[in-house]
């Protein structure tokens, strides 16, 4: 990832990411949903990578069962 080191994603953000996932209707309000909690979701080489605002610090690769 851009010479960034990703630490383990915490469950408890992946928990709240999978929530707000489930009760979205399209990716598109999904990520407007996560933007309210600073988080927001970067495409790095077909990867889905949550990163906190605003300064784009990586959180953790997204399962791809998340795409």
């Amino acid at each position: 990832m851009a010479g960034q080191q990703v630490a383990t994603m915490d469950d408890g953000i992946l928990t709240m990411v999978r929530e707000e996932r489930r009760k979205a209707l399209s990716p598109r309000e999904w990520r407007f949903r996560l933007r309210g909690y600073g988080l927001a979701i970067r495409d790095e080489n077909g990867a889905q990578v949550l990163t906190r605002l605003p300064r784009g610090e990586a959180l953790g690769v997204l399962p791809a069962d998340m795409a």
